[in-house]
């Protein structure tokens, strides 16, 4: 992988270790976790600590996807995420894509190893990462323990009015993320989402 801003320490959390299937284990004992591509593609780690890199806060925590995300179950695994916080599950063998924004799930067709060989070779594509490369285009670095934040989000983007991209804490960002899509939920017909920028 290119672009490593970020890996893991010691596996210190070996209780979500030993629950994951054996060729995931096997990435994750080479290197526990990583945040590559500049931010574009961050895999996480059975770590305690830093808590926006672990594993089990958001696959077995108290704001795991599948708590918050219809279309995610108990046993999907959320082992990794794009630069905007849209996750990367896996389900038995295959990597399915969640829409962060509006709870979409869409199987991308490949297992774990192909799914990195796809981002390996077509990061840009594979990975979603036009608005990283535009924020660095303008000078932007994200760092660690970052997502982009958008607003307004690419659900409702118009012709007439591009997102603003900021960077924010992993945690902020994915808390807005989650408050858009009960929103989007929980929308009565005919009301229009009441959204404001979230700030750090």
């Amino acid at each position: 992988m290119k672009g490593i801003l970020f890996t893991g320490g010691e596996l210190t959390d070996l209780v979500s270790f030993a629950r994951l299937p054996s060729y995931l284990q096997t990435f994750l004992r080479e290197q526990n976790g990583v945040v590559a591509y500049f931010g574009g593609l961050h895999i996480r780690g059975c770590v305690a600590e830093p808590s926006w890199h672990s594993l089990a806060a958001v696959w077995q925590g108290e704001n795991a996807f599948w708590r918050t995300y219809d279309t995610v179950v108990e046993t999907d695994i959320p082992f990794a995420q794009d630069c905007v916080g849209n996750q990367f599950l896996l389900r038995g063998d295959a990597v399915l894509f969640l829409d962060t924004e509006t709870g979409e799930l869409a199987d991308l067709e490949v297992d774990f190893k192909h799914f990195l060989f796809g981002a390996e070779k077509f990061p840009l594509d594979a990975l979603g990462m036009e608005p990283l490369r535009a924020f660095q285009q303008r000078g932007g670095v994200l760092q660690p323990g970052q997502l982009l934040s958008l607003f307004p989000p690419l659900c409702i983007e118009t012709a007439q009015q591009k997102p603003r991209v900021q960077p924010q804490t992993v945690v902020t960002r994915l808390a807005w993320l989650a408050d858009l899509y009960r929103q989007i939920r929980n929308l009565p017909d005919g009301q229009h989402l009441q959204l404001k920028p979230l700030q750090e």
